[in-house]
Formats: C-alpha cells, sequence, structure tokens
C-alpha cells in the first residue's frame, strides 16, 4: 500500500563550514522527529564524516535518514549524491577528497569543519578545503555517483551561484540529471515560468538547512510504498504510483 511520506533531502550537519555549529547529528534528527519528517538525507560540503552518526542517532525513531554529499564540480555547480547507505557515500567521499583542491581550512573565515558522533560528542575536525571545488567536471560527478547507485539531484536551481544554471547558463542534455531541486527562496511556479525547460524534470524542494530552525522549512512529499532510495528513485520516474507531491 502507498503512503505519503514527507521528505527534506537536503541538511548540513556542523562538518560544513558554513553551517550552524549547532547543527549536530544528534540534534539534527531531534529536530527531524519533532517537524515529522519521515524522511531526511545528510549533505555536507565535499564530505560524508557525520553521515553515519546521523545513522546511528535515528536508530529507534521515525526518521529515516539517506546517506548524501553536496560536491562541488570543476564548474562550482553543486550536485548532490543521494545513496541508500554510509559505504555509497563513503566511496564518493574517497573520490572527491583525491580531487578536492588543495588546501586548509581557514575556520577564522570559512567556519569550523566539525565531526561529531550520535551522542554530541565532537570526535574532530576536518581540515580539508570542504568549501572549495573538486576538479571533477559535472559530467565526471554525475557519473560517478550512478555508478556508485546514487541519485543525482542538482542543489539549488533557482540560485544564481553555485547552481547548473546559474553556473551554466542550461541543463546540459547530455549530462543524466534525475531531479531538480528548488530553494526555500523561490516555489516551483516562479522557477518555472523563468525557465519553462525544467518542466522535463522530477523537481523537489528541500530546506537546504544550516541552521536547526531552517529544518523542514519546506518539504516535498513523496507516495511511496516504503522510506527509502529506491522508492523515491520511482517516484521521480513515477513508476507504479510512485509520484512526488511538490509543496507549492
Amino acid at each position: 500500500m502507498l503512503q505519503c511520506y514527507r521528505a527534506d533531502l537536503h541538511i548540513h550537519t556542523c562538518l560544513s563550514p558554513c553551517a550552524d555549529l549547532t547543527m549536530s547529528p544528534k540534534r539534527i534528527i531531534e529536530k527531524a522527529h519533532r517537524m515529522k519528517l519521515d524522511i531526511i538525507a545528510i549533505c555536507d560540503h565535499n564530505s560524508a564524516e557525520n553521515v553515519q552518526a546521523a545513522f546511528n542517532a535515528a536508530k529507534g525513531k521515525d526518521v529515516t535518514v539517506l546517506a548524501g554529499m553536496e560536491v562541488t564540480s570543476s564548474e562550482e555547480v553543486h550536485v548532490i549524491g543521494l545513496f541508500a547507505k554510509p559505504e555509497g557515500v563513503l566511496a564518493l567521499q574517497e573520490l572527491v577528497y583525491k580531487t578536492l583542491l588543495a588546501g586548509e581550512n581557514d575556520e577564522g573565515l570559512f567556519g569550523q569543519q566539525i565531526i561529531a558522533n550520535e551522542f554530541d560528542e565532537i570526535t574532530g575536525y576536518n581540515r580539508r578545503l570542504l568549501i572549495g571545488a573538486t576538479t571533477l567536471s559535472l559530467s565526471e560527478v554525475v557519473s560517478n555517483i550512478h555508478a556508485l547507485d546514487g541519485l543525482v539531484i542538482a542543489s539549488h536551481i533557482d540560485r544564481e551561484t553555485y547552481s547548473i544554471i546559474g553556473q551554466l547558463g542550461f541543463i546540459p542534455e547530455d549530462i543524466k540529471i534525475d531531479a531538480l531541486e528548488i530553494s526555500p527562496h523561490s516555489t516551483p511556479a516562479r522557477v518555472i515560468a523563468d525557465f519553462p525547460d525544467i518542466n522535463e524534470y522530477p523537481l523537489i524542494r528541500s530546506s537546504d538547512a544550516h541552521f536547526l530552525e531552517d529544518i523542514g522549512r519546506v518539504t516535498t512529499s513523496f507516495q511511496l510504498a516504503k522510506p527509502d532510495l529506491e522508492e523515491i528513485k520511482m517516484a521521480f520516474t513515477r513508476i507504479q504510483g510512485r509520484k512526488i507531491i511538490l509543496q507549492a
């Protein structure tokens, strides 16, 4: 039997230098539970070192966690890779770390990059320049995510910077994007009016939360048999009654 599940598929933790220090995996799960979210995805910049902690923190709670990462391509396009389990995103992380531009994070300029466990304890700091870009082209990012059985979502396509449209001016037809994300700063109707061609793609809305109060501020509902990545993939292609129910 199909049910409606509310999802926020773009949430940063305190590992992202631009996120608030209160965005620990434990507190994110607690806030998602209070907001009655059924599915969330942890999507830090160019790293996934807090994903397992979020999975651990969600045990025994009615919140399904998807393993994600927001990768920055060489064109400075932000792309989300979503995976069912941490193993997939950690394999992507290995590639991203090899191709991330050299340099060390400047905490005073960009913010701390905190690795935390499910008990709200700091276990380390990531010193890489996670705010930077990789040397992977957009095409390479997408193909590698798909090779690892992940889904590809183009982040916040309505933004002027770090979006596929903002950076390239268009969505390349030869690159297989599974879905497009509209940020909380616009509406589907407004973005479709500006870029009619995007209506050819599955559209979702996510919070892109960097602060606890932003989690679930916009969501996407899915009609699914169960809350998992394979069902979401089916909803993207409207298979067997699965579908996206987009928040206006």
